[in-house]
């Protein structure tokens, strides 16, 4: 098993202004801007992926640890950083795609509120091949 802290958010631009790693945010922003927090992501999360073997077949789950009590939607939050993630590692060359026969399942859930540390951990949990059926 490997776990990833992913940052809730990137920053986007001189200002240094933050980009929320949400869905809200993919959505609603000009795709270059977008597509920017997600170059900005892979890079951040590329010296971590490099540490890792290749891998045939992965579950993922994803553990949302907000700064404060504000509600929020876990998929929201949690789909754009498996997107992100999981194309970051498939570009890295670590997973062959991130299809349903290579990332056959995800799980997200909350984990608690985090002042110091907010982020969001993205372990990954290797399959074992199931040789029970081969000759």
């Amino acid at each position: 098993m490997y776990t990833f802290e992913s940052p809730l958010f990137m920053l986007r631009n001189k200002k240094r202004l933050k980009w929320y790693l949400n869905l809200n945010n993919y959505r609603n922003t000009h795709f270059q801007v977008s597509n920017n927090a997600k170059k900005a992501y892979k890079e951040y999360a590329s010296k971590w992926i490099a540490t890792l073997p290749k891998l045939d077949r992965i579950k993922i789950e994803l553990t949302i640890y907000p700064k404060d009590k504000r509600l929020f939607d876990v998929g929201n939050i949690g789909s754009i950083h498996e997107k992100f993630f999981l194309d970051a590692v498939v570009e890295c060359e670590k997973l062959v795609d991130d299809n349903y026969l290579f990332v056959p399942e995800t799980t997200t859930r909350f984990g608690c509120i985090d002042k110091n540390n907010p982020r969001v951990d993205i372990k990954i949990i290797p399959i074992e091949k199931d040789t029970s059926n081969e000759n």
